[in-house]
């Protein structure tokens, strides 16, 4: 089945004293890039979380928003001493372009990160399970995150599906079109001939049967009909597998691009290069589409 690359999914767990909230959104992306915004006291648990994303997306950004309020009012806090010095460190340096002010006490608690949690700097033991708790909760916001990238994904295959169906109806009437293009040149070419004659020359049935060989040598496209329509199996197949099929679909709509074009430039014959026009408005669509295809 399909994905599309865009959705959106939350979660809330309480766990120590805290209400913890994930939010996860997934636009376009040509790879699997996951940026995470969260507390810099988490920033150890990163690798994990990256790898239970990574896990369930294929493809796209992925941009993770954690954060976490306290139920307790009186929970116990500690300074984070190392965060208390670099924002002094910063504000000494900021003092040397001439900015002038002073931080105080209220300051710099009001500073993201100034005060952490005993529990969070408790053992292995707990940080083993913070780690779990906010895995847990990610696994619930990417439920909510791929329901909706499935319901979305669903609706573009029955899209591009209904393109491709318009795609076959052209491509046959091209076929139907192709093994006329010959006999209409060869009538058009002795109307012509006849009209110039003036009786002075003599008409060469040979001469004649060897130039309209060499026009249907190069007007014939039943070759690209014929892997138009390997193309369109092939798109068909991919809207309906398990797993990134995207990147697949955006090769497959560049050949069929590439047979349309090539169909058109040897074509010496209107109806077709009508055909031609609107199969490649067909397929730009097709592209825009398939562009949000995980």
């Amino acid at each position: 089945m399909s994905l599309s690359m865009t959705g959106f999914g939350q979660s809330a767990i309480k766990f120590e004293g805290y209400t913890v909230t994930i939010e996860v959104k997934s636009v376009n992306h040509r790879y699997c890039e996951v940026l995470f915004r969260m507390p810099r006291e988490w920033a150890c648990f990163e690798d994990a979380l990256r790898r239970t994303v990574q896990s369930r997306i294929g493809r796209g950004r992925i941009d993770v928003y954690m954060n976490r309020e306290s139920d307790d009012e009186n929970i116990s806090q500690d300074l984070n001493h190392a965060v208390v010095k670099s924002y002094l460190k910063a504000a000494d340096e900021l003092r040397a372009y001439g900015i002038e002010g002073d931080l105080t006490i209220r300051d710099i608690l009001s500073l993201p990160d100034v005060l952490v949690s005993r529990s969070e700097q408790s053992g292995e033991d707990k940080r083993q399970q913070w780690s779990e708790m906010l895995c847990a909760g990610l696994n619930d916001a990417l439920d909510g995150l791929i329901e909706m990238r499935s319901r979305e994904g669903a609706l573009l295959a029955q899209d591009i599906e209904h393109r491709i169906e318009r795609l076959q109806t052209l491509q046959s009437e091209m076929v139907s079109l192709a093994p006329t293009v010959t006999a209409e040149y060869r009538t058009r070419l002795r109307q012509r001939l006849e009209a110039l004659n003036d009786g002075s020359l003599t008409f060469d049935e040979h001469i004649f049967g060897m130039e309209v060989a060499l026009f249907a040598e190069r007007s014939n496209v039943d070759e690209e009909l014929i892997r138009l329509q390997s193309h369109f199996n092939q798109c068909r197949q991919l809207l309906h597998q398990n797993g990134p099929s995207g990147r697949k679909l955006d090769f497959l709509i560049q050949e069929m691009n590439r047979e349309v074009n090539t169909i058109g430039s040897k074509a010496n014959h209107l109806t077709l290069v009508n055909r031609v026009v609107e199969m490649k408005a067909e397929l730009e669509k097709i592209r825009e589409q398939a562009a949000n295809v995980e």
